[in-house]
């Protein structure tokens, strides 16, 4: 029997978490009797600087029954780093580790196909949704372009996976050695290598309480996505300059054949629409570049990702 963990990040989850903390310990339970996994296995969950009754809820769960544990991070370090912080915590406890949400969103009945799979050998297995039906066209459209971009910009990316996935010891030890402190864990788990595998399942509504991904919240986590796994944007930036500078040719070359035959040229329209074109992608172009540069900025810091305040075991 093996020692499995499960990891549920939360922040200011306390609508949802005795929901979420009874149907995990109901499943937990159910395959300690069959003697599927070891007594010793553990719901954790990571407290990432909450403002609610998280942490407290948290610490009466674990004095109830010890299947329960905490970690309780000194401040909000965002949903990735508190992730982190409880993978390469449990690490050293578990032979593996499944990583899911706190909103009930992962449908957690397929935690025991993960399990099966990693008794198959594979050292990672992927939670995949087997469609997006539910979701609204904007929110597919978007989620499905995210993943298509990725792919074109060359990051190696599982296709509508999330961050809900099984990963070994071994796999876990190999995600230790990334010490990047931009984060995109969908991005580096796959750079691990080892064998892996999918498991589909079907995406529910949230259980309770307020998403922690609005709109905005979203493109900022794909955008970081993108600059942290690929330097094409720079590429690209410089095949516009490239462009230009050739569009830029030709408009001078047409403009002295224009004087020579004696044509007049008015161009005021076209002069007022190059200057502010030349000028938005000038801005923009900088822009790339500053956010490239300030992710050498933070991670020659070498801050640290999270600290623990505290750890129920």
């Amino acid at each position: 029997m093996k020692n499995i963990w499960l990891v549920i990040p939360c922040y200011n989850e306390e609508k949802v978490l005795p929901e979420t903390s009874k149907r995990l310990k109901i499943i937990m339970e159910r395959m300690i009797e069959a003697n599927k996994i070891s007594p010793e296995s553990k719901i954790v969950f990571v407290n990432d600087g909450s403002k609610d009754k998280t942490w407290n809820i948290i610490k009466e769960l674990h004095n109830e029954n010890k299947i329960f544990s905490g970690i309780n991070l000194s401040r909000n370090r965002g949903h990735q780093n508190a992730l982190l912080a409880g993978l390469l915590t449990s690490k050293d406890y578990a032979d593996a580790v499944i990583s899911l949400d706190a909103d009930l969103q992962d449908d957690v009945e397929v935690i025991e196909k993960f399990i099966d799979q990693f008794y198959n050998g594979y050292d990672v297995v992927y939670g995949v949704r087997s469609s997006r039906k539910k979701d609204t066209f904007f929110k597919r459209f978007t989620a499905e372009s995210f993943y298509k971009v990725m792919k074109f910009l060359g990051v190696d990316i599982v296709f509508n996976h999330a961050d809900y996935r099984l990963m070994s010891k071994r796999a876990l030890e190999g995600l230790e050695k990334y010490g990047e402190v931009n984060l995109f864990l969908r991005g580096i788990v796959p750079l691990i290598g080892f064998p892996s595998t999918i498991v589909e399942y079907e995406r529910n509504e949230r259980f309770a309480g307020e998403s922690k991904y609005p709109l905005k919240k979203m493109l900022a986590f794909a955008f970081n996505g993108i600059t942290s796994f690929s330097v094409k944007p720079i590429r690209m930036i410089l095949n516009i300059g490239f462009m230009l500078f050739f569009i830029s040719v030709a408009m001078m070359i047409w403009s002295v054949i224009a004087k020579i035959v004696g044509g007049t040229v008015v161009g005021w329209t076209s002069l007022m629409i190059s200057i502010w074109m030349i000028g938005g992608i000038q801005l923009i172009s900088i822009g790339f570049i500053g956010e490239y540069i300030g992710k050498i900025y933070e991670e020659t810091k070498k801050r640290p990702r999270y600290i623990i305040e505290s750890f129920l075991k």
